[in-house]
């Protein structure tokens, strides 16, 4: 049990910040490229409150701690919050700004992976102290659940980021019968999870962003 609130109070804040700050990107960009909605709904905030999912944000990414910390390996973390509503019709140039408007969650998230591996440089290089340790598994904490929902985010899978980066893209026919897919995309994310196949496309990818992104900061 106390491992487990130990596993928890590492990973609380990165997740907290990396879904939050992921969904606040979308609803910023979409009011930049026209549409309001997000921020009349309130959903432009740091206020993690307006972001949390009581299943996505609060019990999968607990049960998996849970489940991992039993084990005693080290789960593929991640989650989701309530998604920002944009109304894409709404936007100057629907099709073309859809791209910027998907694309900003998993660059809030990259930014944030970036500044947590800053982070976790300065902790390993600190001097030995009581803070050194729980702040860089703090930090290395960030990069993981940053990573994982960028790349995850970033699966050509409606209504992901990269499905609706792959509508924006693709020519106006196989675009509409793509984005057609929609309403089957969490059951397809399902049921990749539970057979593996997900974490064995997400853990190679994860793996060698970290590796990237280590190696920009001397690590």
């Amino acid at each position: 049990m106390q491992e487990f609130i130990t596993t928890l109070t590492i990973w609380a804040l990165p997740v907290l910040f990396a879904i939050t700050l992921h969904e606040a990107a979308h609803g910023y960009a979409a009011r930049h490229f026209g549409d309001p909605t997000a921020a009349q709904a309130g959903r432009i905030s740091l206020n993690p409150l307006r972001h949390i999912d009581p299943v996505g944000t609060i019990l999968v990414p607990a049960l998996i701690l849970v489940m991992s910390t039993l084990a005693g390996s080290g789960g593929m973390l991640f989650g989701w919050a309530k998604p920002v509503p944009v109304n894409f019709g709404r936007l100057r140039h629907p099709k073309a700004d859809m791209l910027w408007v998907a694309a900003a969650g998993p660059f809030a998230n990259l930014l944030m992976a970036a500044g947590w591996m800053l982070l976790f440089k300065i902790a390993v290089a600190a001097p030995d102290n009581v803070y050194a340790l729980p702040l860089a598994k703090m930090a290395a904490a960030g990069i993981e659940i940053n990573a994982v929902l960028m790349i995850l985010n970033l699966l050509p899978l409606p209504p992901l980021d990269g499905g609706r980066i792959a509508v924006s893209l693709l020519p106006a026919g196989p675009a509409y019968k793509f984005a057609q897919l929609e309403p089957y995309g969490f059951p397809i994310l399902l049921l990749l999870l539970f057979t593996g196949i997900l974490g064995s496309i997400l853990g190679p990818l994860v793996a060698t962003f970290q590796f990237v992104l280590a190696t920009v900061f001397g690590l």
